[in-house]
């Protein structure tokens, strides 16, 4: 189903001059290119033999590719086919009106199950070594977008065979032992999706409410009053919503297009959070070798942790201070990997590691993940 149908007249006309302007464009630049910098055709005198193997072209595609033009083309032909069409290129798929999702999250992948399987098995190894540290440890998988918003996809398609994956992955963790956050329960109960709509990621009322179950997982656990220190509460300040381009938008390369072409842009409040001093004398035999005042918890993941006020968020839900040791595009265990070997994890281990994992992660081939600890523990 086209999404632009209601504009198609004026888009289609749009897009008929882009393409014209690309056109002409392209032949200007190659003559400048080839006439006023004289940049030469090929790189060999053209032969017969040259034409049959293709090496004629090849040099003549890479001599046009270098002239000035190419550079922004991409850009001109992704607006182009965005305005006439409604694409948006290889890794953005569009939903419903305004809906934009990522397509790595909804690709099967070969052998996913038992990458799953063996990603488990890390966790699990990871867990054990830990506790032998006196280190908890909170694993909390965000759901896909796709997923908690599929109200929203419309005609994108989401395999069936992923459904069943977040209860897989959560089920062999809890197996093993190690404690899980349910993500998805948290965000189903919202009133509206926990996603921003151009973005891949949660939006402050889907963040606000992941850090909320994550602390409640967190007050349970038998070392809480130890671990949950030093106290910090903060006051929050809701702000009015502003504008927000996501990274979606510019993932699919229609970035500088103007605002009214667009998909209308996530309008979020963007609050405030400010520490409240607490006049309550700490009780703590910490303070005899001056730890009181280090924070307990530890955050890794990615960048789900970096957006929509997550840490704060989190913050102000543990009612204490959390360093935050996520990584952007860290996916399974980029971030896991660099904190181990991390001089802060050997020289002020954490109480508490809460371990943010996305969905879309779990069933990637393995990439060096199943040797965490090892390669920790080598440094």
């Amino acid at each position: 189903m086209d999404k632009t149908s209601s504009r198609s007249g004026p888009r289609y006309a749009l897009a008929g001059c882009v393409m014209a302007v690309v056109l002409a464009a392209g032949l200007l630049s190659n003559g400048y290119g080839l006439l006023v910098e004289r940049l030469p055709l090929t790189r060999h005198a053209p032969d017969w033999p040259g034409f049959l193997d293709g090496r004629v072209t090849a040099e003549i595609a890479d001599t046009l590719a270098k002239t000035p033009l190419p550079s922004g083309s991409a850009s001109l032909e992704r607006g182009a086919s965005w305005l006439a069409v409604g694409d948006l290129g290889p890794r953005v798929r569009q939903g419903c009106p305004d809906w934009l999702f990522l397509a790595d999250e909804l690709e099967p992948h070969a052998g996913g199950d038992e990458a799953l399987r063996a990603r488990a098995r890390e966790v699990a190894d990871l867990r054990t070594r830990l506790a032998a540290r006196g280190i908890e440890l909170l694993v909390a998988t965000v759901p896909d977008k796709s997923r908690i918003a599929a109200g929203q996809r419309c005609g994108v398609y989401r395999p069936a065979a992923l459904e069943r994956r977040l209860r897989e992955w959560n089920g062999l963790l809890q197996a093993s032992g190690v404690r899980t956050v349910d993500l998805e329960l948290a965000l189903r109960k919202l009133r509206v999706p926990g996603f921003l709509r151009t973005d891949t990621h949660w939006n402050e009322a889907g963040a606000e409410a992941a850090a909320g179950a994550i602390a409640a997982a967190a007050r349970s656990l038998p070392s809480a009053a130890e671990t949950l220190q030093p106290h910090q509460a903060f006051a929050i300040t809701r702000g009015q919503p502003q504008p927000l381009a996501g990274d979606l938008i510019r993932l699919a390369g229609i970035d500088w297009l103007p605002t009214p072409l667009l998909p209308a842009l996530d309008l979020e409040p963007r609050t405030a959070f400010a520490p409240v001093t607490d006049t309550a004398a700490p009780a703590s035999e910490d303070d005899l070798f001056g730890d009181a005042d280090l924070p307990r918890v530890a955050l890794i993941g990615t960048s789900y942790s970096r957006n929509s006020n997550f840490v704060p968020f989190l913050e102000a839900a543990l009612q204490t201070r959390v360093v935050n040791f996520a990584r952007d595009g860290g996916e399974f265990a980029g971030a896991a990997q660099a904190y181990f070997k991390s001089e802060e994890f050997r020289d002020t281990p954490p109480r508490l590691i809460v371990w943010e994992i996305p969905e879309r992660s779990l069933q990637r081939p393995l990439d060096g993940e199943t040797a965490i600890w090892k390669a920790a523990a080598a440094r």
